[in-house]
């Protein structure tokens, strides 16, 4: 099948929210099938079970639902920007891609918004937008429980130790997604999901809300991951599965020395080489038989650079009107604004930042379906703020009181954020 960027990718920069005209910068997330959060239903119609949450990807990019995929691997590669992905294809860096595209599709996807782990995970895993599973972002207000959190860490967001420490606010993380999880939709239909995640984050108090009913195998290096992976559909060529396999170094050297540092490159390639060395190449063919690979990420990432001018320390009056800290994303901010504050915070943005952020309200973003389609979370609007606001380019705004390490960043509605690729092929 081709490589449909070429025909895709100007639908997708072409479209709008209604009602939330930002500017033609932004890439606003198309959720009616050229998203991530179609990905969970195409799953569902691929291993030929009923369809979970949102609708599926568009039709083209379905390769034959439901007649003989016995597996499914999706591989989560977080931060793989599309533009990236394609100019390494493009170098043939990793020419296990290259291969697979020649019996396989190619297509651009949007993130969900905000283009964060916390959201766009958690999307994945039950087939509903952030509007409905309420994570809206990499530290939220949660009006519940009293609390600023760290939606990855559970952790109150001043704190620097002591993962997991919501818990002691009453916080459940097993309990906390009140819908039916991808794990539990397909587990009750006769697929069994397993989830490969580092030792680190194996049982996470994020693995553990999105991940019930699958089972966790823990990994310490690629190699680890793709030898025990093809260990198991080696031992078990006829059951049915969903395999998901996380990596998320190419996120953490893109943050941490900027995304087109050549450590980022450098540790996909060493990623794809185990990948097509220990399993690929090895697998069996009974246990390839039938198996369909889905390569595809989170959301990217985009470079910013450490300036004063984007820290709120060094805009007082900015924070004097604030209730709290911003929360959100340092490039999705939502603010909470004291009694008569709103106008003023406007206007101190316009002139600290001209023409650098674009604000709007979360009624706004919420009649314009930003956050995604589905019933509404009952506590979505609390975590919302009062005012958003959008960076353009490489703006941002830092607020925690700790030295900033961050090069590159996402969350917010950059193209190099939000445009991320979906690469599937079925092995024969």
């Amino acid at each position: 099948m081709p490589n449909q960027i070429p025909t895709l990718l100007p639908i997708i920069e072409k479209h709008r929210l209604p009602g939330l005209e930002l500017g033609d910068d932004f890439i606003y997330p198309k959720y009616d099938g050229d998203s991530i959060l179609n990905i969970p239903t195409s799953i569902c119609r691929w291993l030929n079970v009923p369809d979970l949450g949102a609708g599926a990807l568009r039709p083209e990019l379905l390769l034959s639902p439901g007649e003989g995929v016995r597996r499914v691997v999706l591989i989560l590669m977080d931060a793989l920007a599309l533009h990236r992905f394609t100019r390494w294809l493009d170098e043939k860096r990793n020419p296990v891609w290259n291969r697979l595209l020649e019996s396989g599709t190619l297509a651009p996807l949007t993130s969900i918004s905000p283009s964060t782990t916390s959201a766009a995970t958690t999307t994945l895993w039950t087939g509903a937008s952030a509007a409905e599973h309420g994570i809206a972002g990499y530290e939220l207000w949660l009006k519940e429980y009293g609390i600023v959190t760290n939606m990855i860490l559970h952790t109150p967001i001043a704190f620097q130790v002591g993962v997991g420490d919501l818990a002691k606010a009453g916080f459940k993380p097993p309990e906390y997604l009140q819908m039916t999880t991808l794990g539990e939709h397909l587990k009750a239909h006769g697929v069994q999901p397993y989830a490969f995640l580092h030792h680190s984050i194996s049982h996470s108090g994020l693995s553990t809300m999105q991940m019930r009913e699958v089972e966790i195998a823990p990994f310490s290096t690629p190699v680890d991951l793709w030898v025990t992976m093809r260990e198991l559909f080696d031992e078990k060529p006829a059951q049915r599965i969903y395999s998901w396999a996380y990596w998320g170094v190419v996120d953490s050297f893109s943050h941490q020395y900027q995304p087109e540092d050549e450590r980022v490159a450098a540790e996909f390639t060493q990623f794809s080489e185990a990948f097509e060395r220990h399993f690929l190449n090895t697998l069996s063919p009974a246990a390839r038989k039938d198996t369909l690979v889905i390569l595809t990420a989170d959301h990217g990432q985009i470079r910013t650079f450490d300036e004063p001018r984007y820290h709120l320390k060094n805009h007082p009056d900015l924070d004097a009107m604030l209730h709290i800290q911003p929360t959100g994303e340092n490039r999705l901010l939502y603010l909470y604004a004291k009694p008569g504050q709103t106008q003023a915070i406007r206007q101190y943005l316009d002139a600290a930042w001209p023409g650098e952020f674009v604000l709007f309200t979360p009624e706004q973003a919420l009649q314009g379906g930003l956050f995604g389609p589905g019933p509404q979370h009952p506590r979505l609007r609390d975590r919302l703020g009062d005012l958003i606001a959008a960076p353009r380019g490489n703006a941002y705004l830092w607020w925690a009181k700790k030295p900033n390490p961050l090069i590159g960043r996402h969350g917010g509605l950059h193209r190099e954020e939000m445009l991320v690729p979906f690469l599937a092929s079925r092995l024969e």
